[in-house]
């Protein structure tokens, strides 16, 4: 069956990681957590100081920094490595939340991240998740998915996210910390979070995991069928 790319947008904390990487793995496809990436950046300019303000010295630091994913055997999930060294707890703890919108917004970074999410899905068979993918990255992607859910939802699900990483915050921080990125990813002059208008919407809210997954996987087995018919027809 022809291989596709799978774009799934959505505010924070709404289960984009987790579904598209459970999803990625049902179909044999690749998995790209842009957010990671975003992350990562962040934790590069906060460890070495880079003032976000200097467009030059932002681009200089964008030359430095190299992002992989490696598959962890004993998680058997994806951890995300920068400049060799493995980061996927550190790129997950509040103080480099408090900044990811700030630095994401920047021209410089997301042209930047852009040109390598554009580059890794190439040869397409990939989920790639994150805030504009379906409307940016990949405005041409052939399944495209927006998630939602309700505010205090979202935060419970930080919360826990965080326990299980041994990181113990208060549930009113985190909700601060959600509505000031919502503002800030909704608001910013690049590539702003916004649904694609021909995304399909699912409200997270009540529906667990699985219910996700498989609902997405349902829509893209749907679409890929489609899309042979068409190349049949050709």
């Amino acid at each position: 069956m022809r291989k596709i790319i799978i774009a799934i947008d959505g505010y924070s904390a709404c289960g984009k990681s987790t579904t598209a990487k459970l999803l990625a793995a049902k179909l044999g496809y690749a998995y790209i957590d842009t957010g990671a990436m975003y992350r990562s950046v962040t934790l590069y300019f906060i460890e070495h100081y880079i003032n976000i303000t200097n467009p030059k010295a932002v681009t200089e630091a964008l030359d430095q920094i190299h992002i992989t994913f490696v598959h962890n055997s004993k998680t058997d999930s994806t951890d995300t490595y920068l400049n060799g060294l493995n980061v996927e707890n550190e790129i997950r703890k509040m103080y480099v939340s408090e900044k990811v919108s700030e630095v994401s917004a920047l021209p410089e970074v997301r042209k930047h991240m852009v040109h390598l999410q554009q580059k890794m899905g190439k040869k397409k068979g990939i989920v790639m998740d994150g805030r504009d993918i379906g409307t940016y990255v990949f405005p041409d992607a052939e399944l495209k998915i927006f998630m939602v859910a309700d505010m205090q939802v979202r935060a419970f699900r930080r919360q826990q996210e965080l326990l299980e990483r041994k990181q113990v915050v208060d549930l009113d921080d985190i909700i601060e910390n959600i509505q000031s990125r919502d503002l800030m990813d909704t608001t910013r002059t690049e590539s702003p979070l916004r649904k694609a208008s021909d995304a399909y919407v699912i409200d997270t809210t009540y529906i667990t995991v699985e219910e996700q997954v498989d609902c997405i996987m349902n829509i893209a087995v749907g679409r890929m069928i489609e899309l042979a018919y068409k190349l049949e027809d050709i």
